[in-house]
């Protein structure tokens, strides 16, 4: 099996999630549908990552909601 797409992704992720921790569905779809049309143009399709990591979806929204530098009370 390749890691192809996690390396993709995990690329992806480090140069274009903001630096913001959020759960907002929204917001996490749509950078998952960033990641894919970007994969798409790298020639990467969602199979060959969706066999590496599952839900694109799930991994964006983990990465958001672990990200440092949010306020909290």
């Amino acid at each position: 099996m390749s890691t192809r797409g996690i390396n993709f992704l995990d690329e992806w992720m480090a140069e274009h999630l903001p630096d913001v921790v959020t759960d907002d569905p929204g917001a996490v779809t749509d950078l998952a549908d960033q990641a894919m049309r970007a994969a798409d143009k790298e020639g990467i399709s969602a199979d060959e990552i969706g066999e590496e990591v599952g839900s694109v979806f799930e991994i964006i929204l983990e990465a958001m909601q672990s990200r440092e530098g949010g306020t909290t009370g």
